[in-house]
């Protein structure tokens, strides 16, 4: 007989939570985390990964930092902390000010014990200072698959979680993701050093979903669709690629009868919400989306899943399908295929590597700007001026602190501005002393126009050498006590430059090859996700096995293959190239076009993103969008296009 006593724990569970027990895994993640271990959770989509924080959260003396990818999944979690009755809070770009010192506000004295963010939130100068006046007592890392570069959905932010955790001096941490392969996983382990026993892994296979291929040409693909939706009972998602498609293959069923509404981020936030309400109340029977739908949707009874264009990756697919059938009753999980969106994910990939003149800019910039060893970047101009996209440049920065050439120190906003809700002698009058003499200063030596001051922060140090900080926490403390309102904009990131290791001759061409093997291996992934679409072996044993869960039987019984139906992926027709003479006269006209806009050359990589229609900041700039022969051949594989323009 068992006479171990019960966890508090365990009627936490039950009194707050509602739950009679725990699901697979759930007790090992907070017991370990609770013993003062990190842990690494990897549960399948909808097998309760959130609650392992917000049970511990309710069990540790102190603040529990949560950080998340995606809005949409901050306002469900808290809607649902809310409901019972756990003091939980984000702070996120649709508070108001007011808003957002009342958080903070409640933050500090203690008042909430679940605080959500994004990972851009750590850039902030202002959410840095107060963040570092709060005792944390945990640090969650959901979507953790983010941290990895090894993952499908990396982000540069998320490598830089390590080093706040180790700022902030947040003792314990708790990663959560549904899809990591072997690599992924160990990558994300040895970042946070959690130790292999802390990892909790409940398996990957679900015996109710149906997993099925179907190749089917597009000219057949709506007809496919619709009598695919017809076999099947209850609601569902059908996922595309492109916006335009949601809105299309949703005008095509409701044409034919079907309760069925569009999502896509190209959507306003209210129409978006709008739409996903009605989805979960179950007025809209099916959702055509982007992968912009779904992060987030913990609806139990969704009965089939359809991707009506190939997924991304093995892992986007996994993640998709995951949100399938959540309450165990069987499933369907159906994929149209051909390859002929093959190069549309593929384009993805090759519009984000950065050609090396862009790299040698981003270097020559460092070099030029750098004072007494500092380096300071507004990330879009650079983004423009080097035309490398926004997230290759964050990723390019990453690999810069990886290689010891910059280190971040802080970031600030380079411009603030502050009103007086009350009159400046009233604010004076509520300080004493040196505090009264360091804020007379402050307003001493701002610059007004009209009501609003800006803070001259050289000519503060120099006359009462305060720190800069020192002036942003007082503005910070005015505003919480409603003396002034404050604004702030132009984010400024500030690094330390390693001189030696820029001056390192091969730099350059080193990062190069670092995004090239990037670009190949994610190349390799949308490869490794068509070879699994015909796979001649069972569909289910095989995902499990992509994800490192061995415990699955050979045959599920319950995929296409298993059914004898092996699929075999094709073009539903010849690819339609413009003739030579054409595309040599679409390039003398981008080349006519941008002769006087810029006196470098246009390289191979820049003629072949304007024929396949990737933007890239040079062409934002200029217009490029316009001319008669940008995108004529999008429907073509990079690749093959890169090939042609190499041969002129």
């Amino acid at each position: 007989m068992n006479n171990s006593p019960i966890p508090p724990f365990y009627s936490t569970l039950k009194q707050t939570f509602g739950f009679d027990e725990f699901r697979h895994g759930q007790e090992q993640t907070i017991s370990q985390l609770l013993n003062s271990h990190s842990s690494l959770s990897i549960f399948p989509t909808g097998s309760g990964k959130s609650l392992c924080y917000q049970l511990t959260a309710l069990h540790l003396p102190h603040l529990t930092l949560v950080v998340s990818p995606l809005l949409a999944l901050m306002k469900d979690q808290l809607e649902f902390l809310a409901g019972k009755g756990i003091a939980a809070a984000s702070i996120d770009s649709t508070l108001t000010p007011d808003q957002n010192q009342q958080v903070m506000a409640d933050t500090r004295s203690g008042k909430i014990k679940i605080l959500m963010v994004s990972v851009e939130r750590f850039k902030n100068e202002r959410f840095r200072q107060f963040i570092d006046s709060v005792n944390v007592s945990m640090l969650v890392v959901d979507e953790a698959h983010c941290i990895s570069e090894w993952g499908h959905n990396f982000r540069p932010d998320y490598l830089k979680l390590p080093a706040y955790r180790q700022e902030l001096n947040i003792p314990l941490v708790l990663l959560l993701t549904a899809t990591a392969t072997k690599k992924v996983k160990n990558d994300m382990a040895g970042k946070f050093s959690i130790a292999p026993e802390h990892i909790v892994q409940t398996g990957f296979y679900r015996a109710n979903l149906d997993l099925a291929v179907v190749p089917v040409s597009t000219q057949y693909k709506n007809q496919q669709l619709l009598t695919s939706i017809q076999q099947q009972s209850g609601c569902g998602i059908v996922y595309v690629t492109l916006q335009q498609s949601a809105e299309q293959v949703a005008e095509f069923l409701v044409r034919n009868q079907l309760n069925a509404k569009a999502y896509h981020a190209g959507f306003v936030s209210d129409q978006r919400q709008s739409i996903q309400n009605e989805f979960m109340s179950g007025k809209v029977d099916i959702i055509v989306a982007t992968i912009a739908f779904g992060m987030g949707i913990d609806k139990s009874d969704i009965r089939f899943v359809i991707h009506y264009d190939l997924p991304k990756s093995i892992e986007n697919y996994s993640q998709e399908i995951g949100r399938a059938g959540r309450d165990g009753l069987p499933s369907n999980c159906i994929t149209l295929a051909n390859l002929d969106g093959l190069n549309t994910v593929e384009n993805f990939v090759f519009g984000d590597t950065p050609e090396l003149s862009g790299i040698e800019h981003v270097l020559a910039n460092i070099k030029a700007e750098c004072q007494n060893g500092r380096w300071e970047l507004q990330g879009l101009s650079l983004s423009n001026a080097s035309n490398i996209r926004q997230l290759p440049m964050k990723t390019l920065l990453v690999q810069l602190e990886l290689y010891g050439v910059v280190k971040p120190l802080f970031s600030y906003f380079a411009d603030f501005k502050y009103k007086f809700t009350t009159s400046k002698e009233d604010v004076l009058n509520t300080f004493k002393g040196e505090r009264r003499e360091f804020l007379q200063a402050v307003f001493q030596h701002s610059k007004f126009k009209k009501i609003w001051g800006e803070p001259d922060f050289d000519a503060l140090f120099k006359h009462y050498q305060c720190e800069r900080s020192r002036v942003v926490t007082a503005l910070e403390y005015l505003q919480e006590s409603r003396l002034i309102v404050l604004e702030t904009k132009k984010i400024t990131e500030v690094y330390r430059v390693n001189e030696m290791e820029l001056a390192d001759p091969s730099l350059a061409t080193n990062l190069q090859k670092y995004f090239f093997d990037k670009e190949q291996s994610e190349i390799k992934r949308i490869a490794a996700l068509v070879r699994f679409f015909e796979l001649d072996k069972c569909l289910s044993r095989n995902l499990s096995l992509y994800f490192d869960d061995n415990q699955v039987t050979e045959n599920c019984g319950h995929c296409s293959v298993c059914r004898k139906q092996v699929a075999k992926l094709d073009y539903s027709s010849p690819i339609n190239w413009p003739n030579d003479q054409q595309l040599k006269s679409y390039l003398t006209e981008l080349i006519e076009h941008m002769k006087h806009k810029t006196s470098a050359e246009l390289s191979i990589e820049t003629q072949s993103r304007f024929l396949t229609g990737l933007m890239v900041p040079l062409f934002s700039r200029n217009k490029v969008k316009q001319l008669s022969g940008f995108a004529c051949c999008e429907n073509i594989r990079y690749q093959d296009v890169r090939n042609k323009v190499a041969q002129f």
